[in-house]
């Protein structure tokens, strides 16, 4: 319609440089070079790169370049992780605009960590929300940025963590209270946000719908109707695409990358392979009025390379080999079960 604008926003799941990602990140590396992921996500760039607006979601910090990658001690519960700072410029390559760093992994570095993560996004020209570096920086995250014509805020949380917590500002943690997720959509929309979208890091890992406190909580944020797009991410694995209070929401769009679900993992089947690339039209009505037209795109893990795939799109290829075939027709079985209609 004449006077609409609009623009189409992809979202990835929790990206974690677990051992076989690192070692295939190894193996791609020319001479000279520590590492190399843009072979990781080859294949998803032509369906990321399309978005006018990419988001992906950095479950663990970036360290500095050269910086020891992998564990770093215990926190009370899991691994303290660092990524490499390799993937930040792998990411842009891919098509990424834009990442989530708030996550229950946020502080695993402490303040250190935080700062490394946000310096390597910077220099890869990807912006992010999540983690700052600043009390400013922080509150500049609600600050809105044009996409195809249209001004757009994306905010990030978490509603766990598995480390102290840093100054409020440093980390947008927020224990399933809606207080402080609301001031920063009404301080979105205050600033002239058309259309504000809210990534989400939630749930239980390993469960294949919400659970009754994450619905509620996302309840309790769609019901402001100052949210037009939720994204959660979390559980490792995908959970279905709903509508509440008029809000479509991605309860978790799974993994994008990982070493989970590996023949024989004790811990995570073979599910914790999948992801979803949310996908969504956004529209902009003559009166201000927002509509969001979304899609759940699969994206699949293979088991040996960790390379992503796009499901549906690889297996109408002909010239995509069997073996990852097999793969993707598993994978996109599983996605379909849990979300319905996809692509």
């Amino acid at each position: 319609a004449a006077g609409v604008r609009g623009f189409t926003v992809a979202a990835s799941g929790d990206i974690l440089p677990e051992n076989r990602v690192l070692a295939n990140g190894v193996a791609a590396a020319a001479a000279g070079a520590r590492y190399d992921f843009g072979p990781l996500f080859a294949h998803t760039a032509p369906f990321v790169g399309a978005a006018a607006l990419a988001i992906c979601h950095l479950e663990v910090p970036l360290g500095w370049p050269a910086q020891r990658v992998g564990a770093y001690g215990r926190s009370l519960t899991a691994n303290r992780l660092l990524g490499p700072a390799e993937l930040a410029p792998a990411l842009a390559a891919t098509g990424y605009d834009r990442c989530s760093t708030a996550s229950n992994h946020s502080y695993d570095l402490g303040e250190g960590g935080i700062d490394s993560t946000l310096a390597m996004l910077d220099a890869a020209g990807i912006t992010f929300a999540g983690t700052a570096r600043s009390p400013e920086e922080s509150a500049g995250a609600a600050a809105p940025f044009v996409v195809n014509g249209v001004r757009v805020s994306h905010l990030a949380w978490s509603v766990a963590t598995n480390t102290e917590l840093p100054a409020t500002w440093r980390f947008h943690y927020t224990p399933r209270s809606t207080a402080r997720v609301l001031a920063e959509v009404a301080a979105a929309r205050a600033a002239g946000a058309e259309v504000v979208i809210v990534s989400v890091h939630v749930g239980r890992e390993h469960e294949f719908a919400p659970i009754a406190i994450d619905r509620a909580f996302v309840d309790a944020l769609t019901a402001s109707g100052a949210i037009d797009l939720v994204i959660g991410h979390g559980p490792h694995v995908i959970q279905p695409l709903e509508r509440v209070n008029g809000t479509w929401v991605f309860w978790s769009v799974g993994n994008l990358v990982s070493g989970m679900g590996e023949p024989g993992d004790p811990r995570y089947g073979p599910d914790a392979r999948d992801g979803l690339l949310a996908w969504a039209d956004v529209r902009v009505g003559t009166d201000g009025a927002v509509t969001v037209e979304p899609t759940a795109v699969v994206l699949c893990n293979m088991v040996g390379t960790r390379t992503v795939w796009a499901a549906l799109p690889a297996l109408a290829d002909p010239a995509t080999p069997p073996a990852v075939r097999e793969e993707l027709a598993a994978c996109a079985a599983r996605a379909t079960r849990i979300v319905g209609r996809v692509h």
